[in-house]
């Protein structure tokens, strides 16, 4: 390794040498002495080089280096730090490893660059100590969810992303030539989850990508994101598939409470865990709630996003929480695999999560009798040929099960109010944008 230790590694040890690398953050000139502070990902080290102490030719190298000129640097660790941020090394050998030429954005946060342009030049965007902060945290959250989910006897697995037919309308989905046939990117690993509760599965989780083929330009959506996806068999009714999501959201949430106290310091975010139980608000008093707070929607219909943040105030005003469910949706406007309430099939027992006014997830019961499952692809207006691929296989008998599937980036925005969710993807993909 060109390293001995990452900076944040170095010894507070008087004389302990070491040999750190990193980008060159500034190089500054006072009298008789030059500074050199050098970053990597876990920090900053001051590089103190004085004539007399050390060689002259070292002295100017350290002149000639350039604002992101990536180094590797020998030294020892000073008897009396003077550094006021970070370690401090007395430097015996400097190594230029790559030049760097004059960065086409500032990364300081100095100058104020619009985001569109950060993302032209994303790789250095990404150089930004408060970028970098942003997916230690989205790490940690889904670092949290996993230890979570693996402690739950949930096993990992790797649904396909292309798939042969739409798994709801088709009309945001991305067509692709398959050999000469067609073929779509998914929209969600949904129906490949249903099926694994068929094979016997259980209890599973996905860590994966899915894409929509929607010209929205919100700062809400993207046309690629991941998903912890989840879904688990042998549940009563919607009500497990919300506690299990309750508690998976707050395992992710402590875990970035745990680690990255200065990752949210330098970025200035609050969080707190959750408030517990989450408060559950139904269909059709959402209406209700709603028309009180001077929002008329049709009975029958879905929530737009006003009335998703004005819930959201209601529940924070009622209940004092941040995150809670709308349950009961009408069938009518959730796709053909949720399960209707059997007394009252006008509604599905579908669930969404809103975190912070954020929708995160859509998720609930799913039904399972094969004979429901053909009555609602019809109700659909949907050509039961179309999905008999996924429906044939409900035929041999399915347990009960439900699930849901928690946005990655989405729960990074709402938890660190970011302004724009592509602030939460490392190389977004919009409608205007799949480059880088």
């Amino acid at each position: 390794m060109l390293r001995t230790h990452q900076i944040a590694e170095i010894p507070d040890e008087p004389g302990a040498e070491v040999r750190i690398a990193g980008f060159v953050e500034t190089v500054k000139e006072v009298g008789r002495l030059v500074f050199v502070w050098v970053r990597d990902r876990t920090g900053v080290a001051q590089l103190t080089l004085k004539a007399g102490q050390v060689d002259e030719s070292l002295i100017e190298l350290a002149k000639s280096l350039n604002t992101h000129d990536v180094i590797a640097a020998t030294g020892r660790v000073p008897e009396k730090r003077a550094a006021r941020v970070g370690m401090e090394l007395i430097p015996r050998s400097i190594e230029v490893l790559s030049r760097a030429e004059r960065l086409p954005i500032d990364v300081t946060g100095t100058v104020q660059t619009q985001l569109d342009t950060r993302l032209d030049y994303r790789p250095i965007d990404l150089r930004s100590p408060r970028n970098q902060a942003i997916f230690r945290i989205q790490h940690s959250l889904v670092k949290g969810m996993v230890e979570y989910l693996d402690s739950k006897g949930f096993v990992q697995v790797f649904t396909p992303c292309i798939i042969g037919a739409p798994s709801e309308s088709g009309a945001e989905m991305f067509e692709i030539d398959y050999f000469g046939r067609k073929a779509y990117l998914r929209q969600d690993p949904q129906l490949h989850r249903q099926l694994l509760m068929v094979a016997g599965f259980e209890r599973i989780y996905d860590l994966g990508p899915s894409w929509r083929a929607e010209p929205s330009h919100t700062p809400r959506h993207l046309c690629e994101h991941r998903g912890c996806a989840v879904e688990f068999s042998y549940i009563s009714d919607e009500r497990d598939v919300m506690a299990l999501e309750e508690e998976l959201l707050v395992a992710g949430i402590k875990r970035v409470l745990e680690e990255n106290s200065r990752d949210l310091e330098l970025l200035g975010a609050e969080v707190e865990v959750p408030k517990r139980p989450f408060p559950e608000v139904r269909f059709p008093e959402v209406y209700r709630i709603l028309s009180e707070m001077g929002k008329e929607i049709p009975y029958g219909e879905d929530l737009d996003r006003q009335a998703e943040r004005m819930l959201a105030d209601y529940v924070r005003e009622k209940y004092g929480a941040e995150a809670f469910f709308i349950n009961r949706f009408p069938f009518n406007v959730k796709p053909f695999y949720v399960m209707r309430v059997d007394e009252d099939p006008f509604w599905a027992r579908s669930v969404d999560l809103i975190y912070r006014g954020l929708e995160l997830s859509s998720g609930g019961q799913r039904e399972h009798r094969y004979e429901k499952i053909v009555e609602q692809v019809r109700l659909k207006g949907m050509s039961l040929e179309s999905v008999s691929w996924f429906t044939e296989f409900f035929r041999y008998g399915a347990p009960p099960h439900g699930g849901f599937n928690i946005g990655i980036e989405r729960l990074t925005m709402a938890l660190l109010k970011l302004e724009n969710i592509r602030e939460a993807v490392l190389f977004p993909r919009t409608p205007e944008r799949f480059l880088p």
